[in-house]
């Protein structure tokens, strides 16, 4: 039995971070399989690049509160020079009109729920996981090849991390994904993960995960079989 757990070096530095968690099964992330569901899996994602854009009051990005919130999460530990949050860096694409282009269904689906609600929003296919997946500060050195990257790289003494057994799975909490786990058109199984570290937003974190299991089941991408939010008094959850 594999789990999901979020270990006490986190909750250390966000005693008040919850993450919202889904699992899905019976997975069919094809094109070919999303056929009938495409036109609305694009509208979601093309409505949501314009409702992103409320979150953007201030004239300078990171001074958003959305943002500036992740800004000062990520001072709390040891990052890659550089690294932001995930949703810095979609919102900072919009800001600046640059494409947020389709990938895959999956990824479709939670990028327009990340948009819609300046939330990060992730997901990572179950079955390629080794061993138990962890939330955690990391004592550096784990491997990891991000998307896009050809050499691997390893995490940093005191970072916030997610690994397996393998190696990173995510580096800098929520900034970039890796190539082992990434989804693909052979996912079958996946977990998603949306976090929050703003305690005021527990309510948009709860319409969050619920609008995304319902166009994730609505568009028979696949079945949610659990959803919850996690936090420091429950911070294990099994995954397969």
């Amino acid at each position: 039995m594999s789990k999901f757990i979020i270990e006490q070096s986190f909750w250390d530095i966000f005693p008040e971070c919850e993450i919202g968690i889904l699992l899905i099964r019976d997975i069919d992330n094809t094109e070919n399989g999303c056929k009938e569901f495409r036109g609305q899996i694009t509208e979601f994602f093309e409505k949501a690049k314009d409702e992103a854009k409320k979150y953007m009051t201030e004239p300078v990005l990171s001074q958003n509160r959305v943002i500036s919130v992740w800004r000062d999460a990520f001072s709390k530990f040891k990052t890659k020079k550089g690294a932001r949050s995930s949703i810095e860096a979609l919102l900072k694409r919009i800001e600046k009109g640059k494409e947020v282009g389709t990938i895959n269904p999956l990824v479709d689906i939670y990028n327009s729920i990340s948009l819609q609600f300046a939330l990060p929003c992730g997901m990572e296919d179950i079955d390629t996981f080794n061993g138990n997946l962890r939330l955690t500060v990391t004592n550096g050195g784990d491997p990891f090849l991000a998307l896009g990257d050809e050499e691997t790289d390893y995490t940093l003494p005191g970072e916030v991390c997610y690994l397996d057994d393998e190696g990173a799975v995510c580096r800098c909490w929520n900034w970039r994904d890796g190539q082992r786990t990434m989804l693909t058109e052979n996912t079958k199984s996946a977990i998603a993960v949306i976090e929050s570290v703003d305690p005021s937003r527990h309510a948009d974190l709860e319409a969050a995960l619920d609008m995304l299991s319902s166009r994730i089941e609505k568009t028979m991408v696949g079945k949610v079989i659990t959803k919850m939010i996690m936090n420091k008094d429950c911070s294990e959850l099994d995954i397969k």
